[in-house]
């Protein structure tokens, strides 16, 4: 990628052209048809290949508001020494090969790049060749960089310069890094509710970016196929259909260490006060964690309907107390605190390992991730002033007690 000349800009710029890569190559593909692939800093920047097998080099120039392209741009012409060697590497005439020139500024009205935009000016002279042109502009350079490529442009028969100029065509005025967002957006993104677009779309570049490292780190060895981001656009869109919701937080981590054995909260405190394991408190806080951040994450993209998350917790404290009915039924006054800890264990045995496969603790229809629910319950035993759900029998008294002694 090259920055601008000036100083000021030039390595913003250059960062923005590298970050510019991985984002024009998700519009391209979802313009292109679905077969076509790419891969990221092989033989070019970018290098597309057709269904039919048609390599497509494709040069990004992100360049500064106002830049031009002139017969002298080093942008071009380091982008015609890439060529002409892939050119010569894949036989010549014979290479399946055509080369793209993607930048955000435009060709001046007086350079000969002109003939290589895809809706070319008349020329004066039509017996004069593109090839012609060009040996003109190469001779009047005195720049070691272009001389260097006329050397080797040279050395190709005349019926070879005009094949392989005529495979480049430069596309100027393109959209900046921060207008492809748009533009995904209103023009492949329109089967999809305009108030879900926003979060799709942070998604499906989530996605794209992760694809990208894996494959600039070899950990991916194949080409990205554009049918790829069909699937997944489709994939995402499902989660925002009015049955369903995204989940987003599975297997993230909070911040900081896990400390199971001094955590304060009151869903912790609860599960200590059964004898629970370490390691099943540190996957209780986990739950709790995934689904308040998930709920945190329904709201702010507007997902929830008005009243429906009090709705989902009234449902998860009425089947909860109706477990916990028929848990408790054979305990009195008088029952040994051995018993009422076997009890909270096996009311909480419930919420932790059956509560997810009954149907109707879905908070919608195909919103099945077993933390939704899990961490529902967290949230209810962690409430203020009193927990609305508790697992000892008599915790409401003792956690009674202890906000006593706190006021």
């Amino acid at each position: 990628m090259t920055g601008v000349s000036s100083d000021q800009y030039a390595a913003g710029e250059q960062g923005l052209g590298y970050i510019y890569q991985p984002r024009f190559a998700l519009l391209k593909l979802l313009q292109w048809p679905e077969d076509t692939s790419v891969l990221i800093e092989k033989d070019d920047d970018l290098d597309f290949v057709s269904f039919d097998g048609v390599k497509t080099l494709a040069s990004l120039k992100h360049k500064g508001d106002g830049d031009t392209l002139t017969d002298l741009s080093t942008d071009f012409w380091k982008s015609v020494r890439i060529w002409l060697d892939r050119y010569n590497r894949d036989g010549k005439t014979e290479a399946n090969l055509r080369f793209f020139l993607f930048t955000t500024g435009s060709i001046s009205n007086s350079s000969f790049l002109q003939h290589f935009l895809v809706e070319p000016p008349t020329k004066d002279d039509d017996s004069v060749s593109i090839t012609q042109i060009t040996n003109t502009a190469l001779a009047r350079s005195k720049s070691k960089l272009i001389t260097a490529i006329a050397d080797e442009f040279n050395k190709l028969t005349d019926e070879q310069k005009d094949d392989f100029l005529s495979r480049i065509i430069i596309f100027d005025g393109g959209p900046r890094i921060e207008d492809l967002p748009t533009i995904i957006k209103n023009q492949h993104m329109r089967i999809i509710r305009r108030d879900n677009r926003d979060a799709i779309f942070e998604r499906l570049e989530g996605w794209w970016n992760n694809t990208i490292v894996d494959l600039l780190t070899g950990k991916r060895k194949e080409a990205i196929f554009g049918y790829e981001i069909s699937d997944k656009l489709a994939a995402f869109s499902e989660e925002y259909k009015s049955d369903n919701l995204p989940i987003t937080f599975r297997g993230k981590m909070p911040v900081g260490e896990i400390d199971a054995m001094n955590d304060p909260r009151l869903f912790v405190v609860q599960l200590r006060e059964i004898g629970v394991s370490s390691n099943r408190i540190r996957n209780a806080i986990l739950d709790y964690y995934r689904a308040f951040e998930q709920r945190s994450s329904w709201a702010r993209e507007n997902l929830l309907v008005t009243g429906e998350m009090e709705d989902y917790e009234d449902r998860l404290v009425d089947e909860w107390s109706r477990y916990k009915d028929v848990v408790f039924e054979e305990l009195d006054e008088n029952s040994a605190d051995e018993v009422l800890i076997t009890a909270g264990k096996a009311l909480y045995q419930w919420a932790d390992l059956e509560s997810g496969n009954i149907h109707s603790l879905r908070i919608r229809e195909r919103v099945s991730e077993p933390y939704v629910v899990r961490g529902g319950f967290h949230i209810l035993a962690n409430s203020r002033p009193l927990p609305k759900i508790f697992w000892h029998p008599h915790f409401l008294n003792r956690v009674g007690q202890l906000l006593g002694a706190q006021a």
